[in-house]
């Protein structure tokens, strides 16, 4: 019965409520009232920090692909330098 009651009165309480303490500015349609200038830009605001994680993320991810290329390079340049002087000394 106790669990009835919880979900009854919330629902009749919200029904009770004046049509417009149920909708935002932007949805009531006052898109110029301040709420909906806050709310625009609190939006810009979160993609801003969205967009500059992404764009971490990725200079990252290049960053560690360069540095894997270079390493690569290296040792591939340090096996051929080795091979190549155990070549000569063979030839002498």
């Amino acid at each position: 019965m106790k669990t009835t009651l919880k979900f009854i009165v919330p629902l009749l309480l919200a029904g009770l409520l004046p049509a417009k303490a149920l909708a935002c500015a932007a949805c009531y349609g006052a898109s110029d009232s301040p709420l909906a200038e806050g709310m625009n830009w609190g939006i810009l605001t979160l993609l801003g920090v969205v967009g500059t994680v992404l764009t971490c993320f990725l200079v990252f991810f290049v960053h560690i692909v360069r540095k894997s290329e270079a390493a690569t390079e290296a040792a591939e340049t340090a096996a051929g330098a080795k091979q190549s002087d155990s070549d000569n000394s063979t030839h002498v």
